[in-house]
């Protein structure tokens, strides 16, 4: 599913514009966004939790030429979904 696939069913449930109805799809990505970028963990009630987490610095290999590189730390977002929502994947399948 795409951002304009979830345009168009909010705007067919909501009976906004599909312009009105993308402005705010954009918003909320780009608040998400925009959070995450200052180290905010967002909580969506029955819906999961974004937050940052920090990665420790690792030893890896170049998978080409078999080297030894070292991976410094950095922030990766993550997602944990709530346990409404697992319910609910595992109940539509």
């Amino acid at each position: 599913m795409t951002k304009a696939d979830i345009v168009d069913r909010i705007a067919g449930a909501t009976g906004l514009t599909k312009t009105d109805t993308a402005a705010i799809v954009e918003g909320f990505l780009s608040t998400v966004a925009e959070a995450l970028s200052n180290d905010h963990h967002i909580e969506i009630r029955g819906f999961g939790t974004f937050k940052v987490v920090r990665r420790a610095p690792r030893t890896g290999r170049n998978p080409k030429t078999g080297e030894v590189v070292s991976i410094p730390p950095r922030p990766v977002p993550v997602f944990k979904p709530s346990r409404e929502l697992r319910a609910q994947v595992e109940k539509g399948k």
